[in-house]
């Protein structure tokens, strides 16, 4: 405790400490086009197919990241069965292609329009619910649209959908597309994060009932996120379909929804900047570690303990405005003296 001529000055724990230089960089309004600038720039270190399938599968492994962050981040819903969202944009996108011939492109408004349907469905019922009942009853519709296509002859059942069209003429060119859209995926959500409805988001998963006091209609708020992360999710879905040309149910597993929801927490819950460091962490550390064969999911599992035990808070954690200007205070303080 200092005192000064106003009389003591009580130092808060946590908030009145200075800023770390990793902290002054994490905030960096620069690092997101840095970021872009290595996914550009990655191709021309190696362009080999594998690589470039690699890479494009982490970027729409950040996608899925960043729909799943709108629920889980912003609005604080716990959801075990994101994977569904995903599987429905696939087949939708793989289904009209090949049984109508369509290219792949002109399947994007049925897709948007399936997606949004598919989140007031399973949303509408279930968004009454809190904490880890949610969470079940997400697994179960998860599970279900899973099952589902895997005794669907429309969707080829356990055998899935073959013969995809391409969106481009090239891995590399189309590995350009997937970071573009992507790229404004990402932006997008940080857009939704700081609108108003972000603003209510972050009220429901602070208190809910306090929320609720103050006139947020809580059921409605939740259900706009539920259906942001499923129009994402879906769209995520169209750009796997092309990359792979192929999809099945054993794609869409429960293990698919547990690391996308992993990616999150990792990289910061409700930090965007922070989802897309942790996905590309998840998705790319078993590549990383192939050539340990067997091991890898072992040591895979015991990095991702050691990031959380090192960093509970994720990777890259969400800053309050609060916080901001606090640090920014402090240094205006700092440079005073």
């Amino acid at each position: 405790m200092k005192t000064g001529a106003a009389g003591p000055k009580v130092r808060r724990r946590g908030v009145d400490r200075p800023p770390t230089r990793v902290s002054r960089l994490l905030q960096n309004r620069w690092a997101g086009a840095a970021g872009l600038l290595v996914a550009l720039l990655a191709p021309f270190v190696n362009a080999t197919p594998y690589a470039l399938s690699i890479m494009t599968s982490a970027a729409i492994f950040v996608m899925l990241a960043a729909g799943l962050n709108i629920v889980v981040g912003y609005c604080g819903l716990l959801d075990l069965g994101y994977a569904a969202f995903f599987a429905v944009g696939a087949y939708t996108s793989g289904v009209l292609a090949t049984r109508f011939d369509l290219p792949l492109l002109a399947t994007v408004p049925a897709v948007l329009a399936v997606t949004v349907l598919a989140g007031i469905v399973i949303g509408a019922p279930t968004l009454r619910l809190r904490s880890d009942y949610l969470a079940i009853v997400t697994l179960g519709f998860g599970e279900i649209i899973r099952i589902t296509a895997n005794n669907l002859d429309v969707t080829g059942g356990p055998s899935g959908v073959y013969g995809i069209p391409h969106l481009t003429d090239g891995p590399v060119s189309f590995y350009y597309l997937t970071v573009a859209v992507v790229s404004l995926a990402v932006l997008g959500a940080a857009r939704l994060g700081r609108s108003r409805l972000g603003r209510a988001w972050r009220f429901v998963r602070e208190d809910e009932d306090a929320a609720e006091a103050t006139g947020v209609n809580t059921y409605r708020v939740k259900l706009a996120a539920y259906i942001a992360g499923a129009v994402w999710g879906g769209l995520a879905g169209v750009l796997f379909a092309a990359h792979l040309s192929a999809i099945s149910p054993a794609s869409f597993t429960f293990l698919q929804s547990a690391l996308v929801l992993m990616a999150v927490v990792l990289g910061g819950m409700g930090s965007v900047p922070g989802v897309v460091l942790g996905a590309i962490v998840i998705s790319l550390l078993p590549e990383v570690l192939r050539d340990l064969a067997d091991y890898r999911f072992f040591l895979f599992g015991v990095l991702l303990i050691g990031f959380m035990l090192v960093r509970p808070q994720g990777l890259w954690p969400a800053r309050s405005k609060e916080a901001l200007r606090s640090d920014e205070a402090l240094r205006s303080e700092e440079a005073l003296k």
